[in-house]
């Protein structure tokens, strides 16, 4: 039987990459016009991680209640499995976003920029009705506009946002493609589920696309990154290094369009994942040359 320590270590995965990259893409795109501020940095990383976290647990919580999980093809959730309560897995997911709202009500004090408050109060509740509430928005085909969004332009962004006042090119064209790839992350788990889903009444974007349009959906989002490398190079030759996340992309790809499912998407996962944070870090570290 799975354990705990399984359900962390293929949370972790998904996780860190997910949380990490937007905020290292934002802190390069500050250093390149010389705001860096470590400190803001660090504080953008604890609200990332710990919203992020906070997800994990309130769907592992709201998919388990619900019982979409029971024949779950994917990783071990605590709820479905009999783990953990469900009331505890919900509680750990209400400490998670407390601490990121403690992190960000730090970070807007010291910026000055309270108006980011509404937009940490907005991440939150997006967070909970992904699959939380009477109508999740998750269940009707949303997520990946969700996902997009909020590890995107919100994350990456912000993070730029808090430490120089100010957007950049580069911080737009880093946001955009961190949303895309983060979506295509999104993408597989849908498509891996796309049986279960749909027999549960989870209507995902997978559903609703089906599984041919889904897997062109999925080569379009990884393509997105590796574009915006090569359409800013031309002004930021750095960003060039970007390309060679593609190491871990390109067999991801390879595998969605050859008809990989079930199980077998699980690598495609995890590679998608470490392709995204591969790119962040090259980028990151491109922009703060630049």
């Amino acid at each position: 039987m799975a354990t705990t320590a399984e359900w962390v270590a293929g949370a972790r995965v998904r996780t860190l990459p997910n949380s990490v990259a937007p905020v290292i893409v934002g802190a390069g795109a500050a250093a390149a016009i010389g705001g860096f501020s470590w400190w803001a940095s660090l504080l953008a990383l604890v609200v990332s991680l710990a919203l992020q976290v906070g997800v994990n647990y309130a769907n592992d919580y709201s998919d388990g209640i619900r019982g979409t999980d029971d024949a779950r093809v994917g990783p071990l959730r605590l709820v479905a499995s009999g783990v953990a309560p469900a009331a505890q897995v919900r509680l750990a997911a209400f400490a998670c976003f407390g601490v990121a709202g403690v992190a960000g009500l730090v970070l807007v004090a010291l910026s000055g920029h309270w108006w980011l408050v509404t937009v940490g109060v907005v991440s939150v509740a997006a967070a909970w009705f992904y699959t939380g509430g009477p109508r999740p928005y998750g269940y009707a085909g949303w997520g990946e506009v969700a996902v997009f969004v909020f590890f995107g332009p919100v994350a990456v962004l912000g993070t730029l946002y808090v430490q120089t006042g100010r957007l950049t090119w580069a911080g737009v064209g880093g946001a955009v493609a961190l949303g895309c790839i983060s979506a295509s992350v999104l993408v597989t788990n849908n498509l891996r589920d796309l049986p279960t889903d749909s027999a549960s009444g989870k209507i995902t974007l997978a559903v609703r696309l089906g599984d041919r349009r889904t897997r062109l959906l999925f080569i379009v989002l990884v393509a997105v990154p590796f574009v915006v490398s090569v359409v800013g190079g031309v002004w930021l030759p750095w960003l060039l290094l970007g390309l060679l996340a593609g190491v871990l992309a390109v067999p991801a790809a390879r595998a969605v369009a050859g008809g990989a499912a079930g199980m077998a998407l699980i690598p495609v996962l995890r590679d998608t994942s470490l392709a995204m944070l591969a790119w962040a870090v090259l980028v990151g570290v491109g922009l703060a040359l630049s």
